[in-house]
Parts: C-alpha cells; structure tokens; sequence
C-alpha cells in the first residue's frame, strides 16, 4: 500500500518566527501549530469550532505550505483576485518516501472564482454556473478529488443540503479508502463523522482531540432537533 501524503507540518527551525502579536501567529491554533507542528494520521481530520475559531485560517497556512493555490485549485491553478491569506508561515512538509504529492484546495467563499477558472481553461469540466452551488462542487469532487493525495475543503457542507452532505461523506470515505487524505473544516456534524475521523476541537486552547459524542456542535443540534421552540426561546 502507497504511504500516506503528508506525515506532519512543522515550523522550519531555521526560518524566523512570526512575530507572536501579528495575525495569524495571534490565532491560537496557528500559534500551536508554530510551536509544536500538526501530525496528520492517514484518513480524514477533520477541524471544528466556533465562527472565528481559525479553522479556516489553519486550511489556508497549510494549503500554502504544500504550494497549493490560495483560493482554491491545485499547485497549477492560476487564480488570485486579491492576496489576503497569511502564507506558509515557513513550515516544512514533511513527506513518506514514495508518497503522492498530488494535493487539492477547495474553499466555499472562493468557489465561484474557482468555477469560472475552470471553465475558461476549455477543460473537460462541465459548465458550473449552469449548476446550483452545491452540485458545482460536488461535481468537482468528484472530477479533481478521485485518486490519493491530500484534499483541503473548507466548509463544503455550506454549499451542500442534507442529502448533499451525505453525497459528500460517501465520497470523501471512498478515497479514504483509496489511500488518500483529507483535511476538512466544518459546522457540520454529519459532515465530522466520517466514518474513521480523527476531530480535532478548535478554540481559545488551539487544537486539540475530540470525540463526536462530545462535540458542543453535536450537543447544540440534538437539543435543537429534539424541541426546536423550546430551543429557540431560550436564545432570546
């Protein structure tokens, strides 16, 4: 069996550290991972947190490490309308011997520029704006995302109904299953039990390891799910 992509991510002990105070390093799990690196097991991670928690942020650093482009695509995408993203922060890949270096990006805020990429390349793609959002980027899962390597997806559940979502998992499971990794943020509960996940909670304490069951995302809905009126009155 192939080795895995990506064994871990780790601050260059050569390059100078990002001032402490200066965003992202301000990020807690930025700064966690500016001290002590980010080990990826085989299969999926996924990251979840709170709205300004860094998940997208910790995507976009590691995106950049691994030369991939910053709104989306792979190391050949060709796409920048404006640079916001903090960079690679010098952190080093390091890599398996033998291990696909193949490595795809996809964003929710930045996929209608990755569409229109796309489309004006004259590649075998099919039309996404003739498509809804959620199935622009179920299609380009399944047209980019096919075989080993490692796949970043920033929130995708955004883009995608129940139904949707469940398309998604059963996706993401099969490369899995084919050797690759993937590295997901997320919102969603479905979407964070893949099956085999490993979660990490992001937070004020940075990163660290979570169980599905205990997720305070997980809690939240079933409180939601099992009274929603009752929910909903005590949040005002």
């Amino acid at each position: 069996m192939a080795s895995q992509p990506v064994r871990r991510f780790r601050p260059d002990p050569g390059a100078p550290p990002p001032a402490p105070d200066v965003w992202p390093a301000t990020v807690p799990a930025i700064a966690q991972i500016l001290r002590e690196g980010l080990a990826l097991g085989p299969g999926a991670t996924v990251l979840v947190g709170e709205n300004g928690s860094g998940k997208s942020t910790v995507l976009e650093v590691l995106a950049a490490a691994l030369g991939i482009n910053a709104e989306g695509g792979s190391r050949n995408t060709r796409l920048v309308t404006r640079r916001s993203e903090p960079g690679s922060l010098d952190l080093i890949v390091e890599r398996p011997p033998g291990a696909d270096r193949w490595a795809y990006f996809l964003r929710d805020e930045t996929l209608h520029g990755l569409y229109s990429y796309l489309e004006s390349t004259g590649g075998p793609d099919p039309l996404f704006h003739e498509m809804s959002h959620g199935e622009g980027l179920l299609a380009i899962v399944g047209s980019r995302m096919s075989s080993g390597g490692l796949y970043l997806l920033d929130e995708p559940d955004a883009a995608l109904s129940f139904t949707g979502t469940l398309s998604l998992v059963v996706q993401l499971a099969g490369l899995v299953d084919r050797g690759a990794q993937v590295l997901i943020a997320t919102h969603s509960p479905l979407l964070a039990a893949l099956p085999g996940a490993r979660i990490l909670e992001v937070g004020s304490w940075g990163l660290r390891e979570a169980e599905w069951s205990e997720l305070e995302l997980v809690a939240s809905w079933r409180q939601f799910l099992v009274d929603p009126r009752s929910f909903l009155r005590h949040l005002s």
